[in-house]
């Protein structure tokens, strides 16, 4: 086919399938992380520690907020990722403002204010987010919307003091956690008092199937 044919062909195509599509979500890989701690020097202040899973979603995301050209992310969804990404996005205004978005914190009914500490190493580390609220904080209640804005079928795996998990959903974005140390002694007590019901449960049921059987021998 002479060149002018395909030049022809090429731009018909490109009508058809349209422009760069917005980058696709890939919700798929390895879910997000956050972890909720609590600041012993500053009893006002709930730190939220956010990871991202895959890398590819990290350029996701820099494509979203304008950070990243629109070429990264093919027509066909697949996403090439560069070293370089994290450091574009990791210290942006853009960045911040998402996450003080995503990631909300409130206590007693209040919010609580969010500074964002520009990460050294996005990919590999996270970022950090300090919340002041109004008073000393007992129970924080964490709300987590990172990236289910580009497909509700993200994850977040938390973590926070004493032990707790819990999974963020697009359903699911709010979470209550115990901060003060009486909080978490009592959490910890009640999953020890727990396990031991539990314990005591099979123990009785163990001896429930003996004494059957030593009926029925009789």
């Amino acid at each position: 086919m002479p060149f002018r044919g395909v030049a022809i062909a090429l731009a018909s195509l490109v009508v058809v399938l349209g422009a760069p599509a917005p980058a696709s979500a890939h919700p798929f890989g390895d879910p997000q992380t956050v972890a909720i701690t609590a600041d012993p020097a500053r009893p006002d202040v709930v730190r939220v520690s956010w990871k991202v899973g895959g890398l590819d979603d990290l350029t996701v995301l820099g494509v979203n907020l304008g950070l990243l050209p629109e070429d990264r992310v093919l027509l066909d969804g697949a996403v090439f990722y560069e070293p370089a990404d994290a450091a574009a996005i990791g210290p942006s205004q853009e960045f911040a403002a998402y996450l003080l978005k995503q990631v909300t914190v409130t206590s007693d009914g209040e919010s609580c204010t969010g500074v964002v500490t520009p990460p050294d190493d996005l990919a590999k580390a996270g970022a950090d987010i300090d919340y002041t609220c109004p008073g000393a904080v007992g129970v924080a209640s964490v709300a987590v919307r990172t990236l289910t804005d580009l497909n509700p079928a993200y994850r977040t795996l938390a973590t926070g003091p004493g032990g707790a998990h819990a999974v963020y959903t697009s359903d699911a974005y709010t979470h209550d956690w115990s901060l003060t140390g009486d909080g978490v002694r009592k959490s910890a007590a009640a999953a020890q008092i727990a396990a031991v019901l539990g314990g005591l449960l099979l123990l009785a049921a163990a001896a429930l199937v003996l004494v059957r059987r030593r009926k029925r021998r009789a």
